[in-house]
């Protein structure tokens, strides 16, 4: 069984939890625009006269490729369109399945409704068997609401202006993220799960089922690599939850152990098939990657040894099409040129990606750092709506073996006080606390840039202008950790409550920004600005290498990837056109970092490797 590259050959939404035979409702949906909210009252999901528009989905409203490309407010938007369904047989079950809706979603099938849901960043989906019209054609509607000018809501980085402004973009509304129909047996997999446990050679094993089985019914699982088995295990399953290991003898031998291990330079992926047994078997293909990750002794480690995290901060925002990609093949492009400007990692940036972005550095090896998109102010609303939105995101995400961090809350957004405010310390830890109990197998940080509670990474936002300015911060471990336990260079705490520093990893995890020196009147944001292409690289070369010299970071993440409206501050124009070559931009980022030694012995190996034709 392989499904690396033929389970994207054809529709598969999300290519970690994949049935054969998903129904692609995205293309073309009659659309409506809602400004006075009268959709309720007039009863428009059971109308059609209303959608007196068209819309391609999955690209927002907002977006030219959407075909609507109207970017002011329009707080209430409604969808609908018709489809095809044959006969169901009797333990069969069709679902309709939503990637995301931004923000509040209602759906009505057949003009009943089946669904409503929270949360524009994950999925929900519905089961629709009991309200089908026979065989033949349905009708769904979708009612979505987004209100620009709440920000209590978690938007991350889109605007609650009508116009971008300062670092803010354009609103992603709506359908933004496939729609597809399944049918599935009526006792069938909701969630998959894998964790590896490299130390004891074996995989927990976790899996849930949307009922509990009327009797014990046999689950059985196997591994594969390249076509050949790896492990296969049966288990008989009473409940409707089950936790199982399966023991992989293989990674504990040395021979085995390289060809095994999952890393961004060799991104080794283990196939897997989950069948759940009886009248009607739910059959679920997967994969996982062999590999942990952890903290100590002021390192990051990856597979137990000492890995240096080169990271570069994503929007992942296309002027086309929004939060939104343009396509599939979009979402594996970002992923290579990241990659080939020498970076290991991309901390996505106040957005859930969407799971195919997420399948691509799980196969070409990019980690990830996971950040739930922010609210603006502190409420109770906006905790239960925050909490709520980033527990389903660690549900959907936990078992892609790319995504090595959590980060819950970003430069105090949405707690604005937390340095003196006990309501808000105590949320932004307990959020700490949350994901790792939902997920103690990797470093979670409690509020990235500064501002830190309870954190298994001290991470630090420094938009100095030199390496100078950075090597003054970074480079002496006394002056760093002084800095650490006060005030840091955005005028705010870093470390609060008196809390110990501990032998925890510090890195730099935004710094950089730079971008061309604006013109008379353009819609610009940065920070640092240079004039022509030799000063940009002069300037970059400058930071890197303070960032390399310092024998106490860890790891870094550079702000960003692509210029996102008018934040011009990225290594890429939005257009994906390189501000520099990239074989140059490789050479900075690549610099070998004074933490960890043997990364000079690496380099030169492989400079000799190359010189001899073996690379």
């Amino acid at each position: 069984m392989t499904i690396q590259s033929p389970v994207m050959a054809e529709f598969a939404p999300n290519p970690q939890f994949h049935r054969e035979g998903l129904i692609d409702l995205c293309g073309q949906w009659g659309f409506a625009f809602d400004d006075a909210d009268l959709g309720m009252l007039e009863g428009w999901w059971k109308r059609a006269d209303v959608f007196d528009k068209a819309i391609t989905v999955p690209y927002p409203p907002e977006s030219k490729l959407s075909g609507i490309g109207a970017p002011g407010f329009h707080p209430v938007i409604w969808y609908h369109r018709t489809f095809q369904t044959r006969k169901l047989a009797r333990d069969e079950r069709l679902f309709l399945h939503f990637g995301a809706v931004d923000y509040a979603a209602s759906v009505w099938v057949n003009g009943q409704c089946v669904a409503t849901h929270r949360g524009g960043h994950v999925p929900f989906s519905a089961d629709i068997t009991g309200v089908l019209n026979g065989e033949g054609e349905q009708t769904v509607v979708v009612r979505a609401e987004d209100q620009p000018r709440d920000v209590r809501v978690p938007r991350g980085k889109q605007d609650w202006l009508e116009d971008p402004h300062a670092i803010w973009y354009h609103r992603t509304s709506g359908i933004w993220q496939p729609v597809w129909l399944s049918i599935v047996p009526a006792l069938h997999f909701t969630d998959i799960h894998f964790v590896p446990d490299l130390i004891n050679a074996r995989v927990r094993c976790e899996v849930r089922l949307n009922a509990a089985p009327i009797e014990p019914t046999r689950l059985t699982l196997k591994f594969g690599v390249k076509g050949k088995s790896l492990a296969e295990q049966s288990v008989m399953l009473a409940d409707s939850e089950l936790c199982f290991d399966i023991s992989i003898p293989q990674i504990e031998h040395g021979t085995y152990r390289d060809h095994l291990l999952w890393t961004p330079e060799k991104p080794n992926l283990v196939d897997a098939e989950i069948t759940l047994e009886g009248k009607m078997p739910d059959r679920v293909k997967s994969y996982l990657g062999l590999r942990s990750v952890s903290v100590c002794n002021h390192l990051f480690l990856l597979n137990e040894h000492p890995y240096y995290l080169r990271l570069v901060l994503g929007q992942n925002y296309w002027p086309e099409s929004h939060l939104a990609a343009p396509d599939a093949a979009a979402l594996r492009k970002e992923v290579e040129l990241i990659k080939s400007m020498g970076f290991n990692g991309v901390r996505v940036h106040q957005k859930i990606e969407d799971p195919r972005f997420l399948y691509w550095c799980d196969v070409l090896g990019l980690l990830v750092w996971e950040e739930m998109p922010s609210a603006y102010a502190f409420s109770s609303s906006m905790m239960e709506r925050l909490s709520q939105e980033w527990m389903e995101a660690i549900r959907r995400d936990k078992s892609h073996p790319c995504i090595v961090a959590w980060v819950p809350l970003n430069e105090s957004w949405g707690v604005s006080h937390i340095a003196t405010r006990e309501d808000q310390a105590h949320f932004a830890s307990a959020l700490y606390h949350m994901t790792k109990a939902l997920d103690p197998s990797r470093p979670a940080i409690s509020n990235d840039g500064w501002e830190l509670v309870e954190s298994d990474i001290w991470s630090v936002h420094d938009y100095a202008p030199d390496g100078e300015g950075l090597s003054s911060r970074f480079h002496n471990r006394e002056d760093m950790e002084a800095m650490l336990k006060g005030m840091g260079p955005a005028r705010r705490r870093l470390v609060l409550g008196g809390r110990e520093l501990g032998d925890k990893p510090v890195m730099l995890t935004e710094f950089g920004g730079l971008s061309y020196t604006p013109k008379q009147g353009d819609n610009w944001h940065g920070y640092s600005t240079v004039s022509d292409p030799q000063e940009f690289e002069a300037c970059l070369r400058d930071l890197f290498l303070a960032i390399a010299a310092s024998p106490n970071l860890a790891g870094y993440c550079y702000t960003q990837v692509t210029d996102t409206e008018q934040e011009a501050n990225g290594l890429l124009t939005a257009a994906r056109v390189p501000k520099l070559p990239l074989e140059t931009i490789r050479d900075i980022t690549t610099m070998p970092a004074a933490i960890m030694p043997q990364e000079k012995v690496d380099n030169a190996r492989r400079v000799a490797r190359k010189a001899a034709g073996h690379e």
